[in-house]
């Protein structure tokens, strides 16, 4: 027997109302945090520097968390049918920027995690109006404050970025929002 998910020490109920509208939303979401368990295991991969694993560790728990409760709330007929290509994205995206040190992965996370904040936002201000969709905005809230901790774990060890850094989180954004278009549609 799977045990119970819980978010906010709540049980999540197993028949979350997922509203028509909000279909390729959670779509999206489920892709992105596949990917996102994927970044971790390509950190994991191929650092050798163990405060980075441990960080990876850390941050992949939780978003293997999240990929669980996507995968309970979504229908499988109404997953992305590119889940291999956001499991590929995601462990490029965590081992490229390994290859080239911690800064680079913390910088990664931060625009990843940085784009993911403004996704989820948007979401819940959608079912911020709509009482009957409460269940689902508090999940996607818990959610997106579990990625702006692993936002603001990956700032606090970044200056500001240089040139090549700038040019990193302008292709990691790029990346995001192609993404989430081909997630939300396909």
């Amino acid at each position: 027997m799977q045990a119970k998910l819980h978010i906010d020490d709540r049980p999540i109920a197993e028949d979350v109302k997922i509203p028509d509208d909000m279909l390729s939303c959670l779509r999206s979401d489920h892709a992105g945090e596949t990917g996102a368990v994927y970044i971790y295991r390509g950190i994991r991969a191929v650092t050798r520097v163990e405060s980075l694993r441990e960080f990876a560790r850390q941050h992949q728990a939780t978003e293997e968390r999240h990929l669980e409760i996507m995968s309970q709330i979504l229908p499988r007929e109404h997953r992305s049918r590119l889940l291999i290509l956001w499991r590929l994205a995601g462990w490029l995206t965590g081992a490229m920027p390994a290859l080239f040190g911690a800064r680079a992965v913390y910088r990664t996370i931060d625009a990843v995690e940085s784009f993911v904040d403004q996704h989820y936002l948007l979401q819940i201000d959608e079912l911020r109006a709509r009482p009957q969709d409460r269940e689902l905005r508090d999940i996607l809230k818990a959610c997106r404050a579990d990625e702006l901790l692993h936002r603001d774990e990956a700032r606090g060890h970044l200056r500001a970025p240089g040139l090549i850094g700038r040019l990193w989180v302008a292709v990691v954004g790029a990346g995001s929002r192609t993404g989430v278009y081909l997630a939300s549609r396909f």
